[in-house]
């Protein structure tokens, strides 16, 4: 039984592979006999899962940080842990930016964290425990489990790597670390145990998976191995490196039933200058050719990217190329960033950094032209069906997701009408926004089981 000094609040800033790396903390620590709580007015334990990469992540956890060490000294929590990302990042320099914290635990230590918890109850120095990053992957069953219960992400590997001149990543991540492909297929029957239909795959390089493990890319036959476990209907994965998305992973994609017609792979740029600066592969023809391929094995394939504005020493000519890609690839999603320059990466002290309001000029500008070309894309499903996943009800509408829509990434879809949340359902898209569909369900076809997709899948 839980006891007065075994209350446990976990706060996770960052990315879903830290929201991963929290439910596991928290199914250690249930296990263990700690009970979590959240809303307690007063907890024996707060532990800060950080996030380290952009200046303004920093900044985040640093606040929480104080904020939890406030409490401390108001008397509504007893020791603070902050762990995670930023603490692997800074080290003992987080001790001096942020004091006063009981205990400062760098990355990959979930499945040791009653041991550590129970270690900082009972010691009176500080511990600062942050070596090289080493990933001990908790036990399947031990992961508590947030969130809605039919979505869940499934982290397949830690670290990364390439060595992209702007990216802290394998300074704090370390190298990339695969989970072995019978954990992964373990978990996903977990997962689907406990409710998950959809499983959003996460690593810094999916396309990655399995090669220091088997000493050749694995992708395909995971994806394989997973599209057969029962109650997993969708399956997308986050994120692809250019150069990496072979014939034999679009092929996998465009033959297995569950795996989601699905693209999310951060270009960073387009002009080659531009990305030999960032040590980043290609150029936007490479890429042009590439989704060329990858529509024609998947005509409905959504493809998302991410694109760096204002990166060392990018000229308008260079900038211009990026306004010009987007009109001509027709890209469902993009997302992009003012470059954050980061200590401790190559980029940081290239020359001709290029000032803010420049940097502020030129995203605003590639985001109103991808705002239209994301309109025309989305119109183009008006009077067309889809299958949705249904996440929740609100004000007469069902508040769902298709295979387009990341979780808490993407747009949504807006169908008429109370469905099943955790239903996937059969719509036909009535209306268009830059970054939503509204529709209604389709006459006949309320539910699917098992998933299909829309469109058929054919092989290459």
């Amino acid at each position: 039984m839980p006891h007065n000094d075994a209350k446990v609040k976990i706060v996770t800033l960052g990315c879903a592979k830290n929201e991963v790396d929290s439910e596991e903390i928290a199914g250690v620590l249930s296990g263990a006999g700690f009970e979590l709580d959240g809303s307690s007015r007063k907890t024996a334990v707060t532990v800060i899962n950080t996030c380290g990469f952009l200046e303004a992540a920093k900044a985040e956890s640093i606040q929480a940080i104080r904020d939890a060490v406030r409490e401390k000294k108001a008397g509504r929590t007893g020791k603070v842990i902050v762990a995670g990302c930023l603490a692997q990042r800074l080290g003992a320099e987080l001790t001096r930016l942020a004091p006063g914290a009981d205990a400062y635990i760098g990355v990959g230590q979930m499945g040791r964290f009653d041991e550590i918890v129970r270690s900082v109850q009972a010691a009176r120095e500080q511990l600062v425990e942050v070596g090289a990053p080493h990933h001990r992957w908790a036990d399947v069953s031990t992961r508590a489990r947030t969130g809605r219960p039919w979505s869940a992400y499934l982290k397949i590997s830690e670290g990364c790597d390439h060595r992209c001149t702007f990216c802290t990543i394998p300074s704090f991540r370390g190298a990339h670390q695969s989970k072995p492909i019978e954990r992964v297929i373990d978990e996903a029957r977990e997962l689907a145990r406990t409710g998950a239909r959809e499983v959003n795959l996460i690593a810094q390089d999916v396309t990655q998976y399995g090669y220091d493990l088997y000493r050749e890319f694995t992708l395909p036959k995971l994806l394989r191995e997973l599209d057969a476990v029962e109650g997993i209907d969708w399956i997308r994965m986050l994120y692809f490196y250019p150069n990496r998305l072979t014939d034999e992973v679009i092929e996998a994609m465009s033959t297995l039933p569950k795996v989601l017609e699905y693209v999310d792979i951060p270009l960073q740029h387009v002009h080659r200058d531009t990305l030999r600066r960032m040590k980043r592969p290609w150029e936007g023809e490479r890429y042009l050719q590439l989704f060329e391929k990858v529509r024609a094995a998947m005509p409905d394939c959504a493809i998302r990217t991410t694109f760096i504005v204002g990166f060392p020493g990018e000229t308008e000519e260079e900038f211009a190329s990026l306004i010009d890609f987007v009109e001509e690839a027709k890209l469902d999603r993009v997302g992009a960033f003012m470059y954050s320059r980061e200590p401790g990466t190559p980029s940081y002290d290239m020359p001709d950094q290029v000032p803010f309001r420049t940097r502020r000029e030129r995203y605003d500008r590639l985001m109103r032209a991808q705002q239209s070309v994301s309109m025309a894309v989305n119109q183009s499903w008006v009077g067309r069906e889809l299958d949705v996943l249904v996440d929740e009800v609100k004000d007469g509408w069902s508040i769902s997701r298709s295979h387009r829509d990341a979780p808490e990434i993407d747009g949504l879809v807006f169908v008429e009408g109370a469905l099943e949340p955790g239903s996937i359902t059969r719509v036909k898209v009535t209306g268009a926004e830059a970054y939503d569909l509204y529709a209604s369900a389709a006459s006949g076809r309320p539910r699917l089981e098992p998933l299909r997709m829309s469109s058929a899948k054919q092989p290459l």
